[in-house]
């Protein structure tokens, strides 16, 4: 299986611009990776830098230093230092995220919101609908709230229509940010399911997971992200 992700020396820190522009000191030398099938669990206290790490992977934040290789296809692509145009072309060819709030267009429907990411990759719109119904379908989403926005949807709805849109597509690479947040039991084994799922298939996985059952069910590997933590 290749390896799909590889992160070295990685750095963050933040600027405090309203306190003087004191620097908050995050991670530094991160150094793992990710091979197909794989799926990889950023562990350690809250605060360590976890979603740091997670979205530097994604390119939502930037790197101070080092490196982030993604496989794209036959070539490697370093996210620290890829131009945003890049970042975009990435996220549609090769990342896949599902974060821990659902943030769509408003009135759009819960299952345009799923089938978007497919369109975006070509799929015609029926047949990208009817694969976001049958996530959807699988998430315990009940149907009459197919056609109405997730926006009027309670929490545990909008996050099941936020992993059906993350786990509809195919790319080979998905980054999970606590998908299982705000699920119940029943949902929380579906999400297990669709995670043993893609690494069948050959997806790279890179998650964070506070849920230690879940954890325990989905991780291959824990990277204990405290090992890179910089005293403030």
């Amino acid at each position: 299986m290749p390896t799909r992700i590889v992160v070295s020396g990685l750095a963050k820190s933040f600027v405090m611009h309203l306190q003087g522009g004191v620097e908050l000191p995050v991670v530094s030398n991160v150094d793992f990776s990710v091979e197909s099938g794989e799926c990889v669990v950023l562990g350690g206290p809250s605060g360590a830098g976890k979603s740091s790490i997670l979205k530097m992977v994604y390119g939502n934040y930037g790197a101070d230093g080092g490196q982030i290789l993604i496989r794209d296809g036959d070539r490697l692509v370093d996210v620290a230092a890829a131009a945003p145009r890049r970042i975009i072309r990435l996220r549609e060819s090769t990342i896949g995220y599902v974060s821990q709030f659902l943030r769509v267009v408003p009135r759009v429907s819960a299952l345009d919101v799923v089938a978007e990411p497919l369109v975006a990759r070509g799929v015609d719109r029926d047949t990208a609908r009817a694969r976001a119904g049958a996530m959807l379908d699988r998430l315990n989403v009940p149907r009459r709230l197919f056609d109405l926005p997730p926006a009027t949807f309670s929490g545990g709805e909008q996050q099941r229509v936020n992993v059906a849109r993350g786990f509809v597509t195919d790319h080979p690479i998905l980054l999970l940010d606590e998908p299982t947040a705000s699920l119940d039991a029943g949902n929380r084994s579906v999400v297990v399911s669709l995670i043993a799922e893609k690494k069948a298939a050959g997806v790279a996985m890179l998650g964070i997971f506070h849920d230690e059952e879940v954890r325990s069910a989905v991780a291959d590997r824990i990277v204990d992200v405290a090992a890179f933590r910089i005293a403030a």
